[in-house]
C-alpha cells in the first residue's frame, strides 16, 4: 500500500445529507407560501425556496400539491383546536366557559399577531369549498372545537357557537369594520340567553 486512505464512498460521490427536520420544514414553509400567496399561488418551487430544500424534496415527502396543503392546513387547524382546548378545559363553570370563548376569539383568533392565521383560515374555508380533501380537514377541525365546547354547552349550542367562531373570523377578515370585544361578548350572551 501506498499510504493513502481510502474512502467508503465512491469516487465524486458526496455524502447523503441528513436533514431529519426536512418534512416539517417543508410544511411549515407551505403555510408561509399559502398565508403570503394564496393557495392559488402555492406552488412546489416556492415551498421548496421558502423551506430551503431542493425541489426534489417535495416530491419526496409528498405524492402531490394536495397533500402538502391538506398537511399545512391540518397543523394549522390542530394549532388552533389546541387554543381551544386549553381555554375550555381550564374554564370551572358555564360562566367561565362563556368568558373563555370570547378570550378564544377577541386574543387568540383576533388580536395581535393572528393576521397571518386569519388569513390562513380564510384560504383554508376558500378552498375547502372546492376541495374534499380540505374539506375533511375543516369537518375534523369543526369536530374538535365542538367536543371542546360541550365540556360546558350542550351539543346543539356548541355546533351554534362554533359556526358563530367561524363567521366572526370571517367577518372580521373581511370588514373594515370589525365587531368590538364588548359586542362579541354581548352577542355570545345573547345567544346563550
Amino acid at each position: 500500500m501506498n499510504g493513502a486512505t481510502t474512502s467508503a464512498s465512491p469516487v465524486g460521490r458526496r455524502p447523503r445529507r441528513q436533514d431529519p427536520g426536512r418534512r416539517d420544514r417543508i410544511i411549515d414553509a407551505a403555510l408561509t407560501v399559502i398565508a403570503d400567496r394564496g393557495v392559488a399561488g402555492t406552488t412546489h418551487r416556492e415551498i421548496a425556496r421558502v423551506a430551503d430544500v431542493p425541489l426534489g424534496s417535495m416530491t419526496y415527502h409528498f405524492s402531490s400539491l394536495d397533500e402538502v396543503l391538506a398537511e399545512a392546513f391540518s397543523r394549522h387547524a390542530d394549532t388552533a383546536a389546541r387554543v381551544f382546548d386549553e381555554r375550555l378545559s381550564a374554564a370551572r363553570n358555564r360562566d367561565e366557559a362563556t368568558e373563555a370563548v370570547v378570550a378564544l376569539i377577541w386574543e387568540d383568533l383576533l388580536g395581535a399577531g393572528s393576521g397571518r392565521d386569519l388569513v390562513l383560515a380564510v384560504e383554508l374555508y376558500g378552498a375547502a369549498a372546492r376541495n374534499p380533501t380540505l374539506k375533511a380537514v375543516t369537518q375534523a377541525w369543526m369536530a374538535r372545537s365542538r367536543k371542546a365546547l360541550e365540556l360546558h354547552f350542550d351539543a346543539t349550542t356548541a355546533r351554534e357557537l362554533d359556526a358563530f367562531i367561524e363567521g366572526l373570523v370571517l367577518h372580521s377578515a373581511l370588514s373594515t369594520d370589525p365587531m368590538t370585544k364588548r359586542q362579541i361578548r354581548d352577542a355570545i350572551r345573547r345567544h346563550l340567553g
